[in-house]
């Protein structure tokens, strides 16, 4: 991408953004991701290419950063078995039903393996906070719902990477489906990713102490943010759990130093400004790219799979809801229907098709041709749903 390019995109962004202060009927990642594919009619900007690498490496983990920094480490821990529950178990059993569905549905249009039913089930299991978590906490009076929500995505980015690369690195070489294979890569990966950034974020925590110069704390934070993601990828670990782990230490110091302390301030002055900018960029790429993918021609299919996936995910979340309640309490379904909706399929999503586009054959073009319309599907309707639900169902 030319340095021309990136300047029209950010003005663009910086226009929306502008415009819509309230973001309530009509979220800004929707907007730019609507623009996106209008732009990708415009000659200038057909040639855009946008690779999964640079999603994932440049894009994802200042987004995940700022989002697990900001994070309260009082509504981790209040809601901590929900979150860890939905994030875990919850996305293995989501992407296990979904790969039933996806199978016997996909295999009424075209050949498909159970594997690659599971493989495009994975790549709809991630969800994306950053289109409904603002809105929630304007709408819903009942705060616990964003903070799961944010909590669960959080981690779930991580854990829907790995089980989207176990599968995939079956798929691709296919070897058969082994349940324990899954699983004990899955641990690996994840518990490794989780303690490193742990570790690495508790340490530059402290670092940040040995100099007053707000800049180069905010200098720091950088180096948190993206050092420990591709540390943690150099040893085979999930980047995206080391740095959503690495936040939160960074959350967990910000309540415990000194008031005098302004750390807090600067960092949230640099990032504040770096989250709508990467924002802006993503979701307008995200939209010059989806064109090529849209071609399919089998929406009634696309529809079904994003009705199941809502459905689907009702089930885990009022399932994990009944679980920490109590089998006495009866769950609120309003509240689960909520949590529900707002697993919007997002970047992630898209990073990880991108990554699949890699392989071109027929059977993994017909999967991308189903998922990449639900993701766009997921997007557009569930963001700009979350308003009017948060009012009519009252977030009680």
């Amino acid at each position: 991408m030319s340095t021309a390019l990136i300047i029209i995109l950010l003005a663009i962004g910086y226009i929306v953004f502008t415009i819509d202060k309230k973001q309530e009927n009509f979220p800004v990642p929707v907007v730019l991701l609507l623009i996106g594919i209008a732009l990708s009619f415009i000659p200038y900007f057909s040639d855009v290419q946008v690779t999964g690498d640079i999603i994932y490496n440049v894009f994802l983990p200042g987004l995940l950063f700022t989002s697990a920094y900001r994070f309260s480490t009082t509504a981790l821990r209040k809601n901590a078995g929900i979150i860890a529950m939905l994030s875990t178990f919850g996305i293995i059993l989501t992407a296990g039903l979904m790969g039933v569905v996806v199978y016997y549905l996909g295999g009424l249009v075209f050949s498909i393996t159970f594997l690659g039913a599971l493989l495009v089930a994975s790549i709809l299991t991630p969800t994306d906070p950053v289109s409904v978590v603002a809105i929630l906490k304007k709408a819903s009076p009942n705060k616990s719902i964003a903070d799961i929500v944010d909590g669960e995505s959080l981690i779930n980015d991580g854990t829907s990477i790995v089980l989207f690369s176990v599968i995939s690195g079956m798929y691709i070489n296919h070897k058969a489906f082994n349940v324990w294979s899954i699983l004990g890569e899955f641990s690996y990966v994840s518990i490794g990713g989780i303690g490193l950034g742990i570790v690495v974020g508790w340490l530059l925590s402290k670092a940040v102490h040995y100099t007053h110069h707000r800049d180069y704390q905010v200098m720091l934070s950088i180096i948190i943010a993206y050092g420990v993601f591709q540390l943690a990828e150099s040893f085979g670990f999930s980047g995206v759990l080391a740095t959503v782990a690495a936040g939160i230490m960074l959350s967990w110091e910000f309540t415990h130093i000194n008031k005098e302390d302004h750390y807090s301030e600067a960092l949230s002055g640099f990032w504040d400004v770096v989250e709508p900018t990467l924002l802006s960029l993503l979701f307008l790429l995200i939209g010059i790219v989806a064109t090529d993918y849209l071609t399919f021609t089998h929406w009634g299919l696309a529809i079904g799979v994003f009705i199941a996936t809502i459905l689907i995910r009702f089930l885990v979340v009022s399932s994990t809801m009944q679980l920490f309640s109590g089998l006495r309490k009866m769950v609120d379904w309003k509240k689960a229907f909520l949590i529900s909706w707002s697993g919007i399929r997002g970047s992630m999503s898209v990073f990880l098709l991108l990554s699949l586009s890699t392989i071109n054959d027929v059977h993994t073009n017909n999967l991308i041709s189903l998922a990449f319309p639900v993701v766009i599907i997921s997007l557009v309707v569930q963001s700009l749903g979350i308003y009017p639900l948060s009012k009519w169902m009252g977030g009680k």
